[in-house]
């Protein structure tokens, strides 16, 4: 009995690790191949595109001041007198300080590193997980992936936005928040980040290697 005690906290990480190397290896087989590489990269793009938007950092010149410009430069870099003392300066629950305005023809992005460094991390998660669902299907047989695994990967991902535009949507909808429920809100996107590796591991277990390899 006593061994078999000691034994399972043992069996329950070496399953786990088990798990993380075989999703490693099926996320690196599935992007080895074309097909995989296309689907992560068009997901990662537009994720990551969306998510811009979501924050209001990526838009059209002049659209948030509700009025047209001039012509202009066609690209133009704007940085922050001091970058470093608004690198980590926070504006709400995961956003932060921009610390440049870059404009390239009519469109306007507003750089914030950190935000666009977790914008990068949920899109990398999304399209990796995406591409072993494409790439596995290629052979079903080998594969114990149901019909939703790959809708189920961008629903962590698209309630991630509701940690930085949740009180705008309560705002223009005319809901009068608490400070809790906005409170709350700020969780949606570690939340939401843990859910896009647990899909992810979630994905890769179910994958034979050879569907992918």
């Amino acid at each position: 009995m006593a061994a078999e005690t000691g034994g399972s906290p043992g069996s329950t990480t070496a399953r786990a690790i088990g798990v993380v190397r075989r999703t490693a290896f099926v996320v690196r087989a599935a992007l080895g191949r074309r097909e995989g590489r296309v689907t992560a990269g068009v997901v990662a793009v537009a994720y990551a595109l969306a998510y811009g938007v979501g924050v209001g950092h990526l838009g059209l010149r002049g659209a948030a001041r509700g009025g047209a410009t001039g012509p202009g430069p066609v690209v133009d870099v704007a940085v922050a007198s001091d970058p470093l003392a608004l690198l980590t300066r926070r504006v709400g629950p995961f956003q932060y300080e921009p610390v440049a305005l870059v404009t390239v023809g009519p469109v306007e992005y507003l750089f914030a590193p950190v935000n666009a460094a977790i914008g990068l991390g949920l899109a990398a998660l999304v399209g990796a997980t995406l591409a072993v669902s494409v790439v596995a299907r290629r052979g079903p047989a080998a594969c114990r992936l149901e019909a939703g695994a790959g809708a189920a990967a961008g629903v962590p991902g698209i309630l991630s936005g509701f940690a930085c535009c949740g009180p705008t949507l309560l705002l223009a909808i005319g809901v009068q928040a608490s400070a809790g429920l906005l409170a709350v809100m700020g969780w949606f996107l570690p939340l939401s980040a843990a859910g896009l590796v647990a899909t992810l591991l979630w994905v890769g277990s179910r994958v034979d290697p050879a569907a992918v390899g």
